[in-house]
């Protein structure tokens, strides 16, 4: 379980730092495939990779008294307890559901500084120019919370284009 400093210091330190050129669509399911680098707290010059993908469900409308807020599937209890300390920090309540489950997640171990490990991720991330691909750099042992701050920022700017094409369509 993250207490609230283990929270508030992975929200901190954890930055995307290659974005996915597509946003949560609409009217569909999105995945996301996801790298997450962080440096292990104890060893100097080893990186872990984890990789795997996000699904976010095709975004839902509800109304304010049904509000459900966010669901994760995959991430265990301490999920919902970030989410409950984010609406407690003063996150803004939406109109739209969204809901993502986690995939499988693989490790991988490099001994390398992550300078070197960042610079090749980003390369080869530019080079395949995958638009579903994050590249997020965050903390070893809060790493979901790494993680969840990318959905949190993915949902942010997609509520906005969710919410206009749910108004073109005469849904709101």
């Amino acid at each position: 379980m993250y207490s609230p400093d283990d929270i508030q210091y992975a929200l901190e330190t954890t930055s995307v730092i290659y974005e996915p050129d597509r946003r949560i669509d609409t009217f569909g399911n999105t995945r996301f495939e996801f790298l997450l680098l962080s440096e292990l707290m104890d060893s100097v010059g080893q990186v872990r990779i984890r990789s795997g993908e996000v699904e976010a469900n095709q975004p839902t409308i509800i109304k304010p008294e049904a509000y459900n807020g966010i669901e994760f599937e995959g991430f265990g209890d301490d999920a919902e307890r970030f989410h409950q300390w984010l609406q407690e920090q003063g996150a803004k309540v939406a109109f739209v559901n969204y809901q993502f489950k986690r995939g499988e997640v693989r490790e991988e171990l490099l001994h390398d500084p992550l300078e070197a490990v960042r610079e090749r991720v980003l390369d080869e991330a530019r080079r395949t120019g995958n638009p579903m691909q994050v590249v997020i750099e965050g903390v070893d042992d809060a790493w979901e919370i790494s993680l969840l701050r990318f959905i949190f920022e993915i949902v942010d700017k997609s509520s906005e284009i969710n919410a206009f094409d749910f108004k073109r369509k005469g849904l709101l």
